[in-house]
């Protein structure tokens, strides 16, 4: 495919895998979700040398469309910011999309069989006349072609005021928390029509905001703590038995600036876009413009490992991009975001 052929639209906007690494939702900035699966390689040479299958399109699905704020004549666009996999409970799976306002449940189940036979249906499923029915028969299921089928579960809607970046699912399996850039609310599943909040660091005057919310997380075992970075480049971590609304954090995670090496540009790409905890949750895993850092729970101090952000024909790139920060910054590329992830093993 030529890339000059693609449209804004197919731009993949964030991706997730589930727990087992078998499903990949992606989503676009078409409101659109495109799921792919791994298809299990053949024993063999394959499999001796652990490679994995490839991945294929299973489901797409619409999840987004375009919306417009009346009371504040704002449009909301249907990019799909975060996918998040809830745990797999049963033959069905379960994932929550979000774009800038509305967060989506949604169920992705298989079909192989339909059931024929109905007494008060016939075969193109209109009612018959109760007249006519004379007998009665047990409906049977038939096998069919596999079916893939996607339904909108719950639509959790009205619960942010600004752009929703993080959506993240609890170790309860009940509850997930969605943050924007001054506030993070904590969601049940079950319930659309309400949230509680337990971070808000909206100032009284707006003219005294210093910061803003940039990600957060569950921790994922611990159903009672949650971090959350902010455009200073800060992790706060917060506990949910001290208070019902976080406003002290329990432990903050900062590295302390060198003023030599300070710029214009410092407070921009000290931002953290990305915080992810390992799954052991011993560590946090934080993406800035220029670095990915490693930090221990135990250590608020600072990181415990800093990796420059990739290498090209052997020169560091963040090396060349600190030379550009001027460019970057007129051409706006210097805010945009990048994700990380720690791999199955936590290395």
């Amino acid at each position: 495919m030529n890339w000059r052929s693609i449209g804004e639209a197919d731009v993949i906007s964030t991706v997730e895998f589930n727990q087992t690494g078998d499903l990949l939702a992606t989503g676009d900035k078409g409101g659109r979700v495109v799921i792919f699966r791994r298809e299990p390689e053949v024993k063999g040479e394959a499999e001796e040398l652990g490679e994995a299958g490839e991945y294929n399109v299973y489901s797409t699905f619409q999840s987004h469309e375009p919306d417009f704020d009346y009371l504040k004549s704002l449009e909301i666009e249907e990019k799909i910011n975060k996918i998040r996999w809830l745990p797999h409970q049963n033959a069905a799976h379960f994932l929550l999309s979000t774009n800038d306002k509305t967060i989506k449940l949604w169920k992705v189940s298989e079909r192989d069989r339909r059931p024929e036979g109905y007494n008060l249906k016939d075969e193109e499923g209109r009612v018959k006349d109760i007249s006519t029915v004379t007998s009665l028969q047990v409906p049977v299921l038939k096998p069919t072609d596999l079916m893939v089928e996607v339904r909108p579960r719950r639509v959790f809607a009205n619960g942010h005021t600004y752009h929703v970046n993080s959506i993240s699912v609890n170790s309860d399996g009940e509850t997930y928390l969605s943050a924007d850039d001054l506030r993070i609310n904590m969601w049940h599943l079950d319930i659309t029509d309400r949230s509680f909040n337990i971070v808000d660091i909206k100032p009284a005057n707006m003219e005294d905001l210093t910061e803003v919310i940039t990600a957060a997380e569950f921790h994922p075992h611990h159903c009672h703590l949650f971090i959350y970075s902010s455009s200073k480049g800060t992790l706060r971590l917060c506990d949910m038995r001290a208070s019902a609304l976080c406003d002290k954090h329990a432990k903050i995670f900062e590295e302390p600036e060198d003023p030599g090496n300070r710029s214009f540009f410092s407070e921009i790409i000290s931002s953290v876009s990305d915080v992810k905890f390992s799954h052991s949750g011993r560590y946090l895993l934080t993406r800035d413009y220029l670095t990915v850092k490693v930090w221990d729970l135990n250590m608020e101090k600072g990181p415990v490992e800093t990796y420059q952000v990739g290498v090209l024909e052997q020169y560091w790139v963040h090396e060349y991009l600190r030379s550009k920060l001027c460019s970057l910054y007129e051409n706006d590329c210097i805010f945009d975001k990048f994700e990380c992830v720690w791999n199955s093993t936590d290395r």
